[in-house]
């Protein structure tokens, strides 16, 4: 079973037992956290998609430790004009171990919507023609 969930405004595919390197969240290290925002759910094949979320679904994580990514450097020049600039930056991150997956409701919803008869539209009254404009009356002269 894994599912896509949407964690600090990122995408992750995420499976039990899986790490997860996501922007700095709140919480102590050791606490718990879940996550409702699951785009789109697979159990053994049978996959559910979110419209924009599945609803009922969960993905419930553990904070192992927060942590600072790499250095990425940032190298700004304009050549013969003796201007160089030089940047460094190191993104907050956390580190989440996946402890499970809960589809509640999330296949059984789908699954209703299947079996039950879609509703029939209801036909448009009649459109009312406008009314005929008054001939032009037109002056002749000869």
């Amino acid at each position: 079973m894994y599912a896509i969930v949407d964690i600090a405004g990122q995408q992750f595919k995420v499976e039990k037992d899986t790490k997860v390197f996501a922007h700095r969240l709140e919480g102590k290290e050791g606490s718990k956290v879940t996550f409702d925002k699951v785009l789109l759910l697979d159990d053994k094949g049978k996959v559910t998609v979110g419209t924009p979320t599945v609803t009922g679904a969960t993905v419930s994580a553990k904070i192992v430790s927060h942590l600072k990514d790499d250095k990425v450097l940032v190298f700004k020049k304009k050549r013969r004009k003796g201007y160089q600039k030089l940047n460094g930056h190191r993104q907050a991150l956390t580190e989440l171990v996946i402890e499970g997956i809960s589809a509640k409701g999330g296949a059984a919803k789908a699954e209703a919507k299947e079996a039950a008869p879609k509703a029939e539209k209801k036909e448009a009254a009649p459109k009312k023609e406008a009314a005929p404009k008054a001939e032009q009356k037109s002056d002749d002269k000869e």
